[in-house]
């Protein structure tokens, strides 16, 4: 018998029955064929997966998470300047700043070398997300810096040029004065764009749960984002200036919880099972529970100081369990290959029901 290099990558072979010429050596009984007929599994070539599984670990996750509370976050402190909340203000400014700052470095470690972040720079694609995503990250890293350098550094200067300092720290007080509405005005019109292209980027790719939820998604971590925010300004905000917080939390919380269950109504019960089971599962319904509680806590109890920041510490929870339940049943949906094997049966038996019998030809029903 001869060898192939390749036969180490057969699967193995059934072993062969050997049969009796029938049922008639057999005492004339015939067996039941029906009890050997085999459960329906799902398997690819060679037991590999038909999709590939994004090669992303769970950094990738942490900025999901970081990037929404940033962006929320400038717009919190966008609002709070509009309204003369200064802690607000401050407080939004130091979030945007900081989730910027570790989002970006969870993602330069899942990239394995910092110079790959700097090297998605080098051009724009706009048909790549996460080509224009670097760029929205960078926009608004650099918006929210500058706010939170005038935040910070205006004080200090105007202090030492007022107890006898130079004429230039009184020059660079003012230009960060000058600064400092455009700033926050940059770092909240870059918000958005961050809290909703993270969901772009995971619906562009094949993982089937991600991809087909491509409509709703954006939504769920739009909203998401927004809850984070508001659950660290409530945490360290004084409850006299939590007002526009609390009045997020709650628009928040019930766009989160709507754009969600539409969206595993649009996905269906087979896609939509990652989202319902295993740790996905359990992540997300605690997601909602904390969700709810903390956005009924934020209205009902935000006026307390510890009613408030248990709120708030809440839904900071509740978007962290979001992000990481979402990221687990995407993986899941990878991994497994009934998940790309039924919805493309139900497509195609739809497509027959409808009268599709060739991409080119409609028959009439």
């Amino acid at each position: 018998m001869t060898t192939n290099p390749f036969d180490a990558d057969r699967p193995p072979e059934r072993p062969r029955r050997r049969g009796n010429g029938g049922g008639a050596r057999n005492g004339g009984k015939r067996r039941d064929e029906s009890i050997m007929v085999p459960d329906v599994s799902f398997d690819s070539y060679y037991g590999r997966h038909i999709v590939k599984p994004a090669p992303w670990e769970k950094e990738v996750a942490a900025y999901l998470f970081l990037g929404g509370i940033a962006a929320g976050s400038a717009l919190l402190g966008a609002g709070g300047a509009a309204r003369g909340y200064p802690a607000l203000q401050r407080v939004g400014r130091i979030g945007a700043v900081a989730g910027a700052a570790l989002g970006g470095a969870a993602l330069a470690k899942d990239l394995g070398k910092p110079s790959r972040a700097l090297n998605m720079m080098r051009t724009v694609k706009l048909t790549s997300p996460m080509s224009v995503g670097s760029w929205i990250l960078t926009a608004f890293g650099s918006f929210a810096s500058a706010a939170l350098a005038s935040e910070i550094g205006r004080p200090l200067l105007e202090r030492r040029s007022g107890a006898g300092g130079s004429g230039v720290l009184s020059l660079v007080s003012k230009v960060l004065k000058l600064a400092d509405g455009p700033a926050t005005v940059g770092s909240a019109f870059f918000a958005p764009p961050l809290a909703a292209y993270t969901a772009v980027l995971l619906a562009d790719t094949a993982t089937p749960t991600w991809h087909e939820s491509y409509r709703e998604l954006p939504f769920v971590f739009v909203n998401s984002a927004n809850l984070a925010a508001s659950g660290l300004a409530l945490v360290t905000v004084p409850s006299r200036e939590n007002g526009p917080a609390r009045k997020l939390a709650a628009v928040s919380a019930v766009a989160e919880l709507v754009a969600f269950e539409r969206m595993q109504d649009q996905l269906g019960p087979t896609l939509s099972e990652p989202l319902r089971t295993g740790k996905a599962g359990r992540l997300l319904k605690a997601s909602r529970a904390l969700t709810i509680g903390g956005a009924i806590g934020a209205v009902a109890l935000g006026g307390n100081r510890v009613t408030a920041a248990l709120s708030g510490a809440a839904l900071m929870a509740a978007s962290a369990c979001t992000r990481f339940g979402v990221f687990e049943a995407g993986m899941v949906s990878a991994i497994d290959p009934k998940y790309t094997v039924e919805p493309q049966r139900e497509r195609l038996e739809k497509r027959r029901a409808d009268g599709v019998v060739d991409d080119s030809i409609t028959t009439a029903r």
